[in-house]
């Protein structure tokens, strides 16, 4: 327990350091959306690309691992739905919930794995990612045009967002560089790497940026039942559903710490976009990542018992 505290606290320690430059207003208001866009189309993408690309799989059923996703989006996706009655008052609250109870924060996972499994954890989430990604974006899209009205213009344009997303782009591309053979040549290796140094603590940054701590006074049964769902209810189902495929220790690992992951931050512009409860949406955010600063040691604890 001690070991994984001392791994996750740098990276608690740097979100949290991100929440005080936005109080203290520094640099500037205006700095943070533009070092998000850097994070999110450049270092981001160099990361995934170089941990891919020279990745070695051998050994690895990643075939299994995939599966085990795709049954763990389901398994949540058919709880929320049935719940929904329970834990949201309207529609647009659904879509918030929703979000909440699947979506995962892309910085926080790749760091946490990073630090957890070295460049192996990052490879193996680079291929979680890969599904992951445009499925939960798919499935949140269809949620918000079955539940938050006609928003066929704005479905449209975030499924069309959703083909050009650097993060799925780049995890396809560094695939397809191993599996080719081709790696990463001659300086593409280095740069690739001088890149991906930055990526991570940039990137928790941007995440402490984003939280509202103000929005926190909100707080009520939509924001707990989400919570309880994401942080709690899906890394127990991963694990359960690891046993089940005789998962790999590597893979059961970086599969429970995505799920046992807070929501992502880019979820209030999607309700803020296609008509859900925005405000609602803001304060699962915050209340999550902070929550999973608890959460995410303790159930990473439990998970090595359960598998040990």
């Amino acid at each position: 327990m001690l070991a994984l505290i001392h791994a996750l606290g740098p990276v608690f320690i740097v979100l949290l350091l991100g929440v005080v430059l936005q109080r203290l207003r520094f640099p500037s208001p205006d700095f943070w959306p533009h070092l998000e866009r850097l994070v999110y189309f450049l270092l981001f993408p160099a990361m995934l690309i170089a941990r891919l690309a020279t990745a070695d799989f051998t050994g690895l059923d990643v075939g299994r691992l995939l599966l085990a996703v795709l049954l763990l989006i389901l398994l949540m996706l058919l709880l929320t739905w049935l719940l929904r009655t329970w834990i949201a008052a309207d529609a647009a609250a659904f879509t918030s919930v929703f979000q909440g109870a699947l979506r995962f924060n892309t910085y926080v996972a790749l760091a946490t794995s990073a630090e957890l499994l070295g460049s192996l954890g990052l490879a193996l989430a680079a291929v979680i990612m890969a599904l992951m990604i445009p499925l939960l974006n798919l499935l949140c899209v269809l949620i918000f045009a079955l539940y938050a009205g006609d928003q066929r213009s704005s479905v449209k344009t975030t499924l069309l967002a959703l083909a050009k997303n650097p993060l799925i782009l780049a995890c396809l591309l560094g695939l397809l560089l191993n599996v080719s053979g081709i790696g990463l040549p001659g300086w593409s290796e280095p740069v690739m790497e001088l890149l991906a140094r930055a990526a991570l603590p940039l990137g928790l940054l941007a995440v402490g940026v984003a939280l509202n701590l103000q929005a926190l006074e909100g707080a009520g049964r939509p924001v707990v039942a989400s919570s309880l769902l994401k942080l709690l209810v899906m890394p127990l189902a991963a694990m359960l559903i690891s046993q089940l495929l005789g998962l790999d220790t590597q893979a059961q690992s970086v599969l429970v710490l995505f799920a046992a992951m807070p929501t992502a931050t880019s979820a209030y512009i999607l309700a803020r976009q296609l008509g859900g409860d925005a405000p609602l949406m803001a304060t699962i955010i915050t209340a999550q990542t902070l929550a999973a600063m608890l959460t995410l040691p303790l159930l990473l604890y439990c998970n090595q018992l359960w598998f040990s």
